[in-house]
């Protein structure tokens, strides 16, 4: 079975950092795009970055760039969200995904997790 499973979400205050993992299995993840989402309170849910299958190409919405940092691990089947200078605006439900296109429209994706939360609070 195709599994996605999102961890590392927590709360954190202001200016503070997180690490989110996504870790794959049931599909041959070096195939795939990997991209990881968000869907903050009362809100739809958002692209946030995109990495490329050998992690060589990454892409972020403006609102993130210089503060997340993306990277997977192909022998680990692994992808990583770096969050740094963490903002209350930030708090969200955050997924990964898996698809075939690069594109950070949700339609594009076959496999999803099921999601970590992140919340950003003093």
């Amino acid at each position: 079975d195709v599994q996605l499973v999102e961890s590392g979400g927590g709360l954190v205050q202001p200016g503070g950092s997180l690490r989110l993992s996504c870790a794959a299995s049931g599909f041959t993840f070096g195939s795939y795009y990997m991209s990881w989402f968000r869907q903050g309170p009362g809100k739809e849910r958002e692209g946030v970055a995109r990495i490329h299958t050998l992690g060589s190409i990454t892409t972020s919405t403006d609102s993130v760039k210089g503060r997340f940092t993306l990277s997977r691990d192909n022998a680990k089947n692994t992808v990583y969200l770096q969050m740094t200078s963490l903002k209350p605006e930030d708090t969200a439900m955050y997924y990964c995904a898996a698809g075939r296109s690069w594109s950070l429209r949700e339609t594009a994706y076959d496999y999803w997790g099921q999601g970590t939360q992140v919340t950003v609070s003093s």
